[in-house]
């Protein structure tokens, strides 16, 4: 490991192109190429508080750009907390040198980005030794790869909304391809030939084998030995990442993650610091922010400081049961503390009915189904780049091919805190089609706020390592997660069950045609009649967990 450091601490890092002068009042701003191991540089705004003398680094990982005024000052302004803050991009992109494949760089093969980031780091001058990491979604990608590495400067780690997996929870979301994002994320290649190339060899891969397994980090929590505090969003399809990565870590870690991870999880979208109360279509109570950079700086204060704050003593995890928005007395709304998650709960069914309902009852009909068309040349309209949580779903749920079962009005309170699941029964005239579940809470004056929603490729329904394509007008079972949340249904609400399978442009159309589905090929695709059964011998349902 010595040659290693007096390596990194040799190599002059070189000044990049300086950015847009801004004022950071005591603290410096410097641009800095870091190298890496294969002689590449990669892009990094380093930000130095005021004062002499040594300070712990922390650094954030992404793919995104870090020279926005936004990105900046809001480093600088965590490094007044007496912190050397870097915000560094992955290879390829930006400024970074090297050819981008995605994060394929920052994991545990021949290239360790973040290893060497760390190393280098902890091997300056001015830094005491001691790294922290931080950041979101790309930047929590980065992080779960960087604890697999096990750099031996790397303290403690701070994660939002996460993912362990690109396969899962990136590229593909139930097997269904999502492509439109990463193509037009070309835009952060240095050269957008490697973008190609990257979905080129993407496309020889459609089920998750070795290649993905390559890079799906919940096959390594062993390896994983470092505290670490993670935030997750109840209005997020990322929120099973951060789950995941807390389970994973608590439970499989190395000594230093077992007992030493924390999780918090509240009404909130994808991203974004501090976390709000105005989510959607829906304003929670005050007590439903966050204040991100005040409690990380804390956190780091503890781990990389030394601070005897508490901090590592503070309950396991904290949860926000979300309850109804303006209705005075509603139950809900509130912040629950766990040892562990999820709590325990009971499997409660509910079951789609053949009249549009949703009840308790398992359906007794002999022979019941509810048909729609899927045309990928005609999709119904989902017009979203990112999950409409918390918003009234009704457009989507009126239009022609999309169906809903509703429950009659609770008559009390109903909680749910954990996974919704999903199994229902379908047949199509085509070989392959998806099917989208959704569920949300409608309230008495019909708004249908989306809590969750979640996809299946028909071709993956018995796992994702292969396919197995539908037989026309056979009837076919299955069965997926369909996100975490934690709510109190109020009374003179109803629960609502949507299923579809089109929504673009948030979800691709598939074309249907059992063929291989490649971003550069377009073809035209077939529609098809899809079928949802919902009787005595086909008992569709979700099952949703319900507090003990």
């Amino acid at each position: 490991m010595r040659h290693v450091l007096l390596f990194f601490a040799a190599c002059a890092s070189l000044h990049a192109a300086t950015p847009a002068k801004l004022d950071f009042g005591p603290v410096r701003e410097e641009h800095l190429m870091i190298p890496m191991r294969d002689g590449k540089r990669l892009s990094a705004y380093v930000f130095f508080p005021p004062g002499e003398g040594k300070f712990p680094a922390i650094f954030e990982q992404r793919y995104a750009d870090i020279s926005s005024a936004g990105s900046r000052k809001a480093a600088a302004k965590f490094a007044e907390g007496g912190f050397v803050i870097a915000l560094v991009n992955y290879r390829g992109t930006h400024e970074s040198e090297g050819v981008y494949r995605g994060y394929r760089g920052l994991q545990w093969g021949p290239l360790r980005d973040g290893y060497d980031v760390c190393e280098w780091l902890a091997a300056q001058p001015w830094c005491t030794g001691k790294i922290g990491t931080y950041g979101g979604s790309q930047a929590g990608y980065a992080q779960n790869y960087l604890a697999v590495t096990q750099p031996p400067h790397l303290v403690a780690q701070y994660m939002t909304d996460t993912g362990l997996s690109l396969y899962q929870e990136g590229y593909r979301i139930g097997g269904a391809t999502k492509p439109q994002r990463f193509i037009k994320g070309g835009s952060v290649a240095r050269d957008i030939k490697d973008n190609e190339a990257m979905l080129r060899e993407w496309d020889q891969h459609p089920d998750y084998d070795d290649f993905w397994k390559d890079e799906d980090a919940s096959l390594h929590f062993d390896k994983m030995n470092y505290p670490c505090f993670t935030i997750g969003s109840w209005f997020d399809f990322m929120c099973q990442g951060s789950v995941a990565s807390f389970i994973g870590r608590n439970q499989h870690g190395g000594p230093n993650s077992r007992g030493h991870q924390q999780l918090i999880i509240g009404p909130w979208l994808h991203g974004g610091y501090p976390k709000s109360n105005k989510i959607g279509d829906l304003l929670f109570p005050e007590n439903a922010m966050f204040d991100v950079y005040a409690h990380m700086t804390k956190w780091f204060n503890h781990y990389l400081k030394g601070e005897d704050n508490g901090v590592e003593k503070d309950t396991t995890v904290k949860y926000y049961v979300m309850g109804a928005v303006g209705e005075e007395g509603a139950p809900g709304n509130v912040w629950r503390e766990e040892k562990d998650f999820p709590p325990a709960s009971k499997a409660a069914d509910w079951f789609l009915q053949p009249d549009g309902k949703l009840a308790a009852a398992k359906p007794s009909n002999e022979k019941a189904s509810t048909s729609y068309l899927s045309d990928p040349a005609h999709p119904m309209s989902l017009p979203y780049a990112g999950f409409p949580g918390a918003k009234d779903a009704r457009a989507f749920e009126e239009q022609a091919e999309v169906r809903t079962w509703t429950s009659e009005v609770l008559t009390k309170p109903l909680e749910v805190t954990g996974r919704i699941k999903a199994e229902v029964f379908v047949s199509s005239t085509a070989k392959d089609t998806d099917f989208f579940l959704r569920v949300t809470d409608v309230y008495p004056d019909g708004r249908s706020i989306l809590l969750v929603d979640y996809p299946l490729r028909a071709r993956y329904r018995e796992g994702f390592d292969h396919q197995k394509l539908l037989v026309p007008g056979e009837v076919a079972k299955l069965s997926w997660d369909i996100g975490w949340t934690s709510i109190i249904f109020n009374k003179g609400h109803r629960i609502r069950i949507t299923i579809a399978s089109t929504g673009a442009p948030y979800y691709e159309p598939n074309p249907q045609t059992g063929a291989p589905i490649s971003h550069f090929i377009t073809e035209p695709g077939v529609p098809a009649i899809n079928t949802i059964w919902h009787d005595a011998t086909h008992a569709s349902r979700v099952i949703l967990p319900v507090l003990k």
